[in-house]
């Protein structure tokens, strides 16, 4: 063959695999995993820390840095009246003059003020962690809310093919003189019932997609695959201060002291003045000597006790306000997520008790109920009844099933997906289910 027939045969089997690749791509399901790994991927928030944290850092070594030099250039003592009026060379005095000034500021200030911008860096780094751990939380959230409406919806449309299959039974019933048209009102009134909560349904299904495809675009649109597991989350209630003292909340607000502290030693540092040079060249008249001049200015710190002390009380306050926001930001973090922590105990103990008592119960009485009006020994009416009260206690169980995974969702990412500490299962309860 030809060389140009291989190229075109490789390109064209390289092009067929891409599309493939691509197909099975777009119709594989959408995993837990992969929808919070698309979110963060698109996360506008992430590189906009990112972007802070670099401006901190190209801040940092520009205040390193000595001020630039400051140019100088004049001219003196000009006459502007008399015989020398607007001359620059026949008066003595009058002088041309080009110099610098340099501000020579104390290498520990420089110092302290780099070490502020790499202070506002790492805070930028744990805002990003921050943001992380939100954008996880709030995609699983989204995710598992779709993945249990369409759980409903199924349930739904199981109890609406069935009212259907009633409802034809009743007409024929009807038609055949067996049956009562208060049979076959009441089977169209639950076939209404069931189309109204399918409603319903569809409405959460949109919902939850909208909020999916916020956080993973076109993604959203995949069939989703089947849930993880949420039967342990990454806190040990035993130490659990410990373990959020550690929380990219808590580190932010470490920053922000941290920053504090740095300003509170540079205020310290700026009772020492800084000095400034001046070098300045006074070129005159050619019966004149040209001249240079040096200079030195030191700022007078002659009320410190109402300037210099006073920045440094207010700096170190700051930082005691920093350190109280935080202390109190960890209790109010602790507090709340031991109150998620109950919650998803009890949802957990309320999801075992429906799944093992109280939505077989329905069943069996709705399938001994239907026995026994084939059997002749039954109204419709309570058939219908029975298949409503089987219906809602599968919803409800459902429900209180999502229940239990959005709490999971949010006590397992309240530390970034690739950080935090290990899962913690919830032993007790994991026994009860047994």
């Amino acid at each position: 063959m030809p060389a140009i027939g291989w190229r075109a045969a490789v390109v064209a089997a390289a092009l067929f695999g891409a599309l493939v690749s691509a197909a099975y791509a777009a119709d594989a399901p959408l995993t837990l995993d992969e929808a919070i790994r698309l979110a963060v991927e698109r996360s506008r928030l992430l590189s906009a820390k990112d972007s802070a944290a670099e401006a901190s850092r190209e801040m940092a070594v520009a205040a390193g840095r000595l001020p630039d030099p400051v140019l100088k250039i004049g001219l003196d003592n000009l006459p502007i009246n008399g015989p020398d009026q607007f001359s620059t060379t026949r008066d003595f005095m009058t002088q041309r003059r080009i110099g610098f000034t340099q501000d020579l500021t104390r290498a520990d200030k420089r110092h302290l003020r780099t070490e502020r911008y790499e202070r506002e860096a790492e805070k930028s780094v744990a805002e990003k962690a921050a943001a992380s751990a939100a954008i996880q939380r709030d995609t699983a959230m989204a995710w598992l809310a779709l993945s249990y409406a369409e759980s409903m919806a199924t349930a739904v449309s199981e109890q609406t093919a069935q009212a259907k299959l009633e409802v034809q039974a009743a007409e024929a019933a009807y038609r055949a003189g067996r049956g009562t048209q208060a049979d076959l009102l009441n089977a169209r009134s639950a076939l209404v019932t069931f189309d109204d909560r399918a409603s319903e349904i569809r409405s959460r299904i949109t919902d939850a997609t909208i909020k999916l495809a916020r956080r993973v675009g076109d993604a959203a649109q995949r069939p989703l695959a089947d849930r993880p597991a949420t039967t342990a989350i990454p806190l040990d209630p035993a130490t659990l201060e410990i373990q959020l003292a550690k929380h990219p909340d808590i580190a932010v607000l470490n920053k922000q002291e941290e920053i504090g502290a740095t300003e509170a030693k540079l205020a310290r540092a700026d009772k020492k003045a800084d000095w400034s040079v001046e070098v300045a060249f006074q070129q005159r008249g050619p019966a004149y000597s040209n001249m240079v001049s040096l200079g030195v200015s030191v700022p007078l710190h002659w009320n410190q006790k109402n300037l210099q002390d006073r920045e440094v009380a207010s700096k170190l306050a700051l930082v005691e306000q920093a350190k109280a926001e935080r202390d109190d930001a960890l209790l109010e973090r602790v507090a709340e997520v031991r109150a998620l922590i109950n919650e998803w105990h009890t949802s957990r103990e309320r999801r075992i008790r429906y799944e093992g008592d109280l939505v077989p119960l329905a069943q069996s009485r709705a399938a001994a109920l239907l026995a026994a009006y084939r059997g002749g020994k039954a109204a419709l009416a309570d058939v219908l009844a029975a298949r409503n009260a089987e219906l809602t206690v599968r919803l409800e169980a459902l429900q209180l099933e999502a229940q239990g995974a959005q709490l999971w969702a949010q006590l397992n990412y309240v530390f970034p997906q690739e950080g935090g500490p290990a899962p913690h299962s919830d032993a007790r309860v994991n026994k009860d289910s047994k």
